[in-house]
């Protein structure tokens, strides 16, 4: 039976970390689980005496209590458990994601350099974990506006079920509106002077939603959310479809979101993130979930095994008032 580790979060003492240790405490708090904090370490150097590797590990040991402290003191979180580990972070943090509701991590999102170094471990995760990923960028508390933004959810065709699910229990456990946005691609390019299609009655072909095409896409957009909307009765849900392309389309949604929720899918290679979530991970100007596509809904995985190969209570989280 797989173990139930509620949020599960990195820290490695950083202000990047912090801030994702405080996005994990709210978590918690609003989904009324317990919380996870990790560590891992590893010697660098190649052989060396005990003495110096023990040295390194308590230095670890010190960096690790001061997370789990700083959560036992600073939330109303029930149980918070430290886990220190010897070796890699990335692969820890996925063997965790096992039985997590969510796995958050920070990102520096300070350009290729910064993310050459965190970018890697957070790419890592949010591609194999098995439980939606929270990478919360930038450094320092996160900012409490007076008026807080939805949560965005990239819906397309292909995002699975699971996606919707959590941008809507994320929605409701804050007590947000959730703004459902579909990048329908640049619009089509027309001769300046062409006629009106005899029958067309004029009608703009842009996915803005007030021509034809844009209106059949809102409608798709509708029917796929309407179980959910039966679900989640208290959740205002607003649906746009914007012509231009995903990333340009969810970075100009995520401005002033409180999270944007995206799927890992797209790939037909198993830890893979699709080129979606991998350049939102490092453009979104808000944190942003990427949820992962179960196995036997990627692309090809049908194929593959042929071949032998989760409602949510709401509380008041501790920055509300």
């Amino acid at each position: 039976m797989t173990e139930q580790r509620g949020v599960v979060v990195g820290y490695d003492g950083s202000d990047f970390s912090m801030q994702a240790l405080d996005w994990a405490m709210d978590e918690c708090e609003l989904r009324r689980s317990p919380l996870t904090v990790t560590h891992a370490w590893r010697w660098p150097y190649g052989d060396a005496p005990e003495e110096a590797r023990l040295h390194l590990r308590k230095a670890a040991d010190h960096v690790l209590y001061h997370g789990a402290e700083c959560a036992r003191s600073c939330s109303a979180v029930g149980a918070v458990t430290a886990d220190l580990y010897e070796g890699s972070a990335s692969g820890r943090l996925v063997e965790l994601s096992e039985g997590a509701d969510v796995v958050v991590v920070g990102s520096r999102g300070l350009g290729s350099l910064a993310r050459s170094v965190v970018g890697s471990v957070t790419a890592h995760v949010a591609a194999h974990a098995r439980a939606p990923v929270v990478v919360v960028r930038g450094p320092g508390p996160i900012p409490v506006p007076a008026e807080p933004g939805p949560v965005v959810l990239g819906l397309d065709p292909a995002a699975p079920d699971e996606v919707v699910e959590f941008a809507f229990r994320e929605a409701a456990l804050r007590r947000l509106r959730l703004a459902a946005v579909h990048a329908a691609g640049p619009e089509p390019m027309r001769p300046p002077a062409a006629e009106p299609v005899p029958g067309s009655g004029g009608a703009e072909p842009g996915a803005g939603g007030g021509g034809t095409a844009g209106g059949a896409v809102r409608e798709r957009m509708e029917e796929r959310l309407a179980p959910w909307r039966e679900r989640y009765p208290d959740v205002p849900v607003e649906t746009r479809v914007v012509a231009g392309p995903a990333r340009e389309t969810l970075e100009d949604a995520s401005a002033g979101a409180v999270l944007l929720v995206v799927s890992a899918g797209g790939s037909r290679r198993p830890g893979r993130l699709g080129t979606v979530a991998r350049e939102m991970i490092e453009g979104s100007r808000c944190p942003v979930a990427v949820v992962p596509v179960p196995a036997d809904e990627r692309p090809g995985s049908r194929q593959e095994a042929d071949e032998g190969v989760r409602e949510g209570h709401t509380v008041p989280s501790r920055h509300d008032g």
